[in-house]
């Protein structure tokens, strides 16, 4: 992603544009797969190694309560973020601890006719995702 696109991304959601926040925003699409705030600010130290730890963890909250990341938990309760906003899934490997994102528009319809026969009570579903447990049998990505 390039300057000019997460300049874009900020002033959408009215966020100032700051050193810091390209900067993080630049980690996350730089190290894909749901990187870790630890990989984040690993990745932020070594190209500005004058951005605090503690800012790097303010700009990844601060990106979630805008809805310009998102953080997916591990079967391990790790945290990682994704900048992915359609509809997917995610299939996580619990050997590697490595995520890839699955996206499957028959799925999503069978879930969603699903839910809706179901009609829980009391409760309004904003969002389904699912986690896919398992093992990558090889190294190359899943694709439909």
């Amino acid at each position: 992603m390039k300057n000019k696109d997460i300049i874009e991304k900020l002033l959408n959601k009215r966020l100032k544009v700051t050193p810091q926040r390209i900067a993080v925003m630049e980690a996350i699409e730089g190290l894909k797969n749901h990187p870790t705030a630890e990989k984040i600010t690993g990745f932020v130290k070594i190209h500005h190694p004058n951005i605090a730890t503690g800012t790097v963890y303010k700009v990844l909250e601060t990106f979630v309560e805008n809805k310009l990341v998102a953080k997916v938990k591990t079967e391990k309760d790790v945290m990682r973020y994704e900048t992915h906003s359609e509809v997917h899934h995610h299939l996580y490997c619990s050997e590697s601890d490595r995520i890839e994102d699955y996206e499957d528009e028959d799925l999503n319809i069978l879930l969603k006719e699903y839910f809706n026969k179901k009609k829980l009570r009391n409760f309004r579903i904003s969002d389904i995702r699912l986690q896919i447990i398992g093992k990558f049998t090889n190294n190359n990505s899943i694709k439909n």
